[in-house]
């Protein structure tokens, strides 16, 4: 379940990376996957896709008009990749547990790192926090899926 809050706690920041993290894994054979959705995304062609949606959410994330994390359909978003990717990483046993500690962690982090991330941008800019986001999300989903096998 640690993992499970984990991600949620990356899904607060970026929506699409715990998803794109956990299917890559799941293709690569890193995770056990089961039956339903958890099956579909170890599917090569869906990771490729969940990869390139992350890469996408990183780059508008830079954009100047990029909406607020903390928007309903952000949030959202949010949840429901983050929910998919805790229950990735639960025991099958737990599966819904760890859907709902990642989702509902994702919402709740999302929060905080709005208020770090509009802190740092008088200072840094747009740019340069998005980055340093970025490598720290992109770390830490590595970091959790590896932990996690």
């Amino acid at each position: 379940m640690l993992a499970s809050l984990k991600m949620g706690l990356v899904g607060g920041q970026r929506a699409m990376t715990p998803l794109a993290a956990v299917s890559i894994a799941a293709a690569r054979g890193e995770l056990p996957v089961g039956k339903g959705v958890l099956r579909w995304l170890a599917n090569p062609i869906v990771a490729a896709g969940t990869l390139a949606l992350a890469i996408g959410e990183m780059a508008g994330d830079k954009q100047k008009t990029a909406p607020d994390r903390i928007v309903p359909i952000g949030l959202a978003a949010r949840f429901t990749t983050s929910a998919i990717a805790g229950a990735a990483l639960a025991s099958p046993k737990h599966r819904w547990w760890g859907a709902a500690i990642g989702g509902v962690t994702a919402v709740v982090a999302s929060y905080p790192g709005w208020r770090g991330r509009m802190a740092a941008l008088g200072r840094y800019g747009q740019t340069k926090t998005g980055f340093a986001e970025d490598a720290a999300v992109l770390a830490s989903a590595v970091g959790i899926v590896r932990g996690r096998r």
